[in-house]
């Protein structure tokens, strides 16, 4: 039996370069999952450790929030079989328990118009009651107008910020939680033009989400999302009031 055994090394070119090719194609498999997964990751880092100590209104004590007792079950659970496959681009299956056109013709205004200077949206296109996400904005529920007391409720889409198109709706809010206390959020009713400012900003689970709550102590605006971003895990939710009625 010998005692050494030696092996003739390889190193032809072809070799070479197959082992070059083969590390080029694990840095580049690499750089594409840090390229998908770091928007998560920074968005949860973000939500857990800035986000939750910037709060201004605390989350309801209870385990379901009240509005969820007005609207159902939100979508979504930790079961791999739940609800979490349907499609999020159609408003109603947000809050599936709740018929969202019952009140649509209450309101002579079809539609109207957002802006929020701060992540460059100009006039986006929003829809009273409508149900897809993927050609507008949609005011969900409404109950009252903008500029009214009450809570205007708003849902937008989002994506990976590396997907973001400012003028794809289905990728119009990937920017939303940039937004800080006292940025501008501008609504155009016709001719009219309200200015509301961004008092909070907070992650809620989608069972204990509390957007459709009516506030009839002033004029609110409330803005929607789903996070971290490219996902629909969380629900993001950024209030306003109004601060400034057309002149």
């Amino acid at each position: 039996m010998p005692l050494h055994v030696y092996l003739k090394e390889n190193t032809s070119p072809k070799r070479k370069a197959i082992n070059y090719i083969s590390y080029i194609f694990l840095g580049i498999g690499f750089l594409l999952l840090f390229w998908a997964f770091y928007p998560i990751l920074s968005f949860e880092l973000y939500s857990r450790f800035i986000l939750s100590k910037n709060m201004y209104s605390p989350l309801p004590s209870s385990s379901i929030a009240s509005s969820i007792r007005e609207a159902g079950t939100v979508l979504g659970s930790s079961n791999a079989f739940s609800s979490n496959l349907r499609d999020f681009t159609q408003a109603h299956l947000w809050f599936p328990g709740k018929q969202q056109d019952q009140t649509k013709s209450a309101f002579a205004v079809n539609d109207f118009y957002l802006s929020i200077p701060k992540i460059n949206i100009t006039k986006a296109h929003v829809v009273v009651g409508g149900d897809d996400l993927t050609k507008s904005l949609i005011h969900y529920l409404p109950k009252t107008m903008p500029g009214e007391f009450g809570n205007v409720s708003i849902f937008g889409h989002s994506t990976l910020p590396q997907l973001y198109n400012e003028k794809d709706y289905k990728t119009i809010f990937t920017y939303l939680p940039s937004l800080e206390k006292g940025d501008k959020i501008l609504v155009q009713v016709g001719d009219l033009e309200y200015e509301y400012e961004v008092y909070d900003m907070f992650v809620v689970n989608p069972d204990k989400i509390s957007v459709l709550e009516q506030q009839y102590d002033g004029a609110y605006l409330t803005l929607v999302t789903c996070v971290p971003p490219g996902t629909f895990w969380k629900r993001l939710v950024v209030k306003a009031r109004l601060t400034k009625l057309p002149q």
